[in-house]
């Protein structure tokens, strides 16, 4: 089998992790390298002592979208409108993939944040 070493990276996980490796030699003469941080389903998973993911991506990628939507819609539209862009395009983007993840309490509380915000300014405008 084939292995595109330009796409292809490693990561360690265990009470070793910091540990220096070698780089992984291919078939083809071309080396695997080792990094701290794979993405993978644009999931971002972190060498450390156990499996973490990051969630800075998807706040990005959320906070993104949502301003992507609101500069084009913000003043036009009614803010039950935006509401609802934010609930079917903005989440998404926030919440894919977070069943894989596991959440450390203040993952849990950085998006509860979001969360709430966001449910605080609908209850604002009802």
């Amino acid at each position: 089998m084939a292995i595109n070493a330009k796409k292809s990276v490693c990561t360690r996980f265990g009470s070793r992790y910091k540990q220096p490796c070698s780089n992984l030699p291919t078939s083809d003469g071309r080396e695997i390298i080792w990094c701290e941080n794979v993405r993978y389903l644009e999931i971002l998973v972190v060498s450390s002592k156990s499996f973490t993911c990051s969630l800075s991506n998807a706040k990005r990628s959320f906070y993104r979208s949502f301003n992507a939507i609101f500069g084009r819609v913000g003043h036009i539209v009614s803010e039950a409108v935006i509401v609802e862009l934010l609930n079917s395009k903005c989440l998404p983007t926030l919440l894919y993939g977070l069943e894989a993840c596991p959440l450390k309490s203040a993952d849990l509380k950085s998006l509860d944040y979001l969360y709430c915000c966001r449910s605080i300014y609908e209850n604002f405008q009802n």
